[in-house]
């Protein structure tokens, strides 16, 4: 890490506002805010949005994906189950949409962390061992848990998300560099 660079959110203190018992949600939240502005997503051409480098699911995806779980997860939280856009939503994730642009992804899975950040803030802590239920097969959590696995989620796909950019980069950029050396 160069020296100008600030330490993880996790080590840069207490949030205000926020209480103890949910700050590792809400730091992990936010070092998931800063991985996805770090990375200006606005650079990635439709093509690396998509591209599935040996199979892997594309950036696109991982954006797509990342705001629609962290909906869902703190939906249960809420102890609501998903309405009929999350759960369309959730069906179309997997499709690759070339039409959909790379600021406007990430644009709204931005909007998804804001939204969880403010959402755990106004948990109250006497609330988070309470039940909740998961998905089609009323799987059982705790406020706690769902709160927690979103952030952890969250965090995983944007470190795909970071990883996957860098490799179609780096790919484009290789294929780019032997076309000027095939046609220079």
């Amino acid at each position: 890490m160069p020296a100008s660079s600030p330490p993880e959110v996790w080590l840069q203190g207490p949030i205000p506002g926020v209480p103890p018992e949910l700050m590792p949600v809400v730091h992990s939240l936010l070092q998931v805010r800063a991985e996805l502005v770090a990375l200006a997503p606005r650079s990635l051409s439709s093509e690396q949005l998509w591209a599935r480098p040996g199979g892997a699911a594309s950036v696109g995806f991982h954006v797509i994906h990342l705001a629609g779980s962290l909906d869902r997860l703190l939906t249960y939280a809420r102890g609501e189950g998903l309405n009929s856009r999350q759960r369309a939503a959730l069906e179309s994730e997997d499709s690759t949409d070339s039409t959909r642009e790379s600021a406007a992804l990430f644009d709204e899975a931005l909007a998804a962390v804001d939204q969880a950040i403010a959402q755990v803030r106004a948990t109250p802590v006497e609330t988070l061992e309470e039940a909740r239920r998961v998905g089609r097969g009323a799987l059982p959590s705790t406020v706690r848990g769902l709160l927690f696995h979103a952030a952890e989620h969250a965090q995983r796909h944007a470190g795909q998300i970071v990883t996957t950019a860098k490799v179609v980069v780096g790919i484009s950029r290789m294929l780019k560099d032997a076309s000027d050396m095939a046609n220079g």
